[in-house]
């Protein structure tokens, strides 16, 4: 069956094009807003738009490694996320859509309206705050659910903190309470910022998932619906109703990433993690180690503990070449950036130290960058092919 390639300024057209593809329908791709439909479809699957039997959604993505994929999904994989989120959360409900819906994040809320029976409500144009809330205003369903990256709710907790008076704090604060579900994913919630969160007393759920398992199949470290999880070689793999079908037009890609074992088709994330007591942590990237002083650093270590420093959450870890070393991480930081509101981030000696002590000397980061801003992908992940590449040039 072709492909339809839809683009996502035509918010009708895509929502009603969904619903046709979930219903058995002409599948979808969703084309991000600017972005040539034509185009789109032959980058995705070639001139004849063919997709494999029984495919509803193609989502178009790089991911932050920057190599282009398109995962081919099914309505029944696309049904069964939505259900088992509705199951965890409590119910079904309206979503504000935040985040792009030519991307997994986006367009699952989309889905989950479609199931709930209620139209999501729309951020226009790039996240801004004061528009966010505003908008939040137009939830009418008794049950209300957003799904944001770490960056926005951050930012979202910066503006509501900064407003001029206690009672418009209080009121900015009690529409983010409002929400019967606040997911956060696409990379690492720091520490610092759930638990700011907390305080608050919104009701945040960690979010883990990608393109390939139809958005979000494990929340605050347990697996939802029929989702099984396990770890191979310190490698997170995913299994259940909600994988994707294929990687068009790459055969060796899908059967590197999806493998059967007893049976069961399991898709290797290339996340390193761990279980223990049933709840997953996922501590980064396979991909995202270094050798440095012939020792392995996990990059995302180097993250997660410089993101705990005052100023610094949201700091890229990336390596660099060195003489001596092999490798050494670098940790690039945009100005002004920070979780804890508007505070000087901590001097970077101290950052470097509490990285040392925490992970040890070959860890510690060699030297900070300072960026205007992090260049980000299209759903707010860090590019960090982008931000190595800067480093690299010096």
């Amino acid at each position: 069956m072709p492909l339809r390639a839809v683009s996502v300024d035509d918010r009708p057209g895509l929502l009603c094009a969904l619903r046709e593809a979930l219903a058995g329908g002409t599948p979808v791709l969703p084309v991000a807003a600017g972005q040539d439909p034509a185009a789109a479809l032959a980058a995705a699957c070639g001139p004849d738009g063919a997709v494999p039997p029984g495919t509803a959604l193609v989502i178009r993505t790089s991911g932050s490694s920057g190599v282009p994929k398109s995962v081919a999904l099914s309505a029944a994989a696309l049904l069964a996320s939505a259900e088992a989120t509705h199951e965890r959360l409590g119910g079904v409900g309206q979503w504000l859509v935040s985040l792009p819906t030519h991307l997994i994040s986006g367009v699952q809320m989309l889905v989950r309206g479609i199931v709930a029976g209620a139209d999501p409500v729309y951020l226009d144009g790039g996240f801004d705050p004061a528009a966010f809330f505003a908008v939040a205003t137009q939830l009418t369903h008794e049950r209300r659910y957003v799904s944001l990256v770490p960056v926005q709710l951050s930012r979202l907790l910066d503006f509501a903190e900064s407003a001029p008076s206690e009672a418009e704090r209080e009121a900015l604060m009690s529409t983010l309470c409002r929400f019967d579900a606040v997911l956060v994913g696409g990379q690492a919630t720091p520490l610092a910022l759930r638990s700011r969160a907390h305080r608050y007393g919104i009701a945040l759920r960690r979010s883990y998932g990608m393109t390939e398992t139809a958005g979000g199949c494990v929340y605050d470290g347990v697996e939802i619906g029929d989702t099984l999880v396990r770890v191979r070689g310190g490698e997170v793999q995913l299994a259940g109703p909600t994988l994707a079908l294929a990687y068009l037009g790459d055969q060796a890609r899908t059967a590197e990433a999806f493998v059967y074992d007893g049976g069961v088709r399991w898709y290797r994330t290339g996340d390193a993690g761990e279980l223990l007591g049933g709840m997953l942590t996922v501590t980064g990237r396979l991909d995202r180690v270094i050798i440095s002083g012939g020792m392995n650093v996990s990059l995302d270590e180097v993250e997660r503990v410089a993101g705990e420093q005052p100023g610094w959450a949201g700091a890229v870890a990336v390596g660099v070449a060195d003489p001596e070393w092999g490798e050494r991480p670098v940790l690039v930081r945009a100005e002004g950036a920070s979780v804890e509101g508007f505070e000087e981030p901590a001097p970077f000696p101290e950052v470097r130290e509490a990285v040392r002590r925490a992970l040890g000397v070959a860890a510690a980061p060699e030297r900070e960058v300072v960026l205007d801003d992090l260049p980000q992908l299209a759903g707010g992940k860090p590019d960090r092919a982008a931000i190595r590449e800067h480093v690299a040039r010096g």
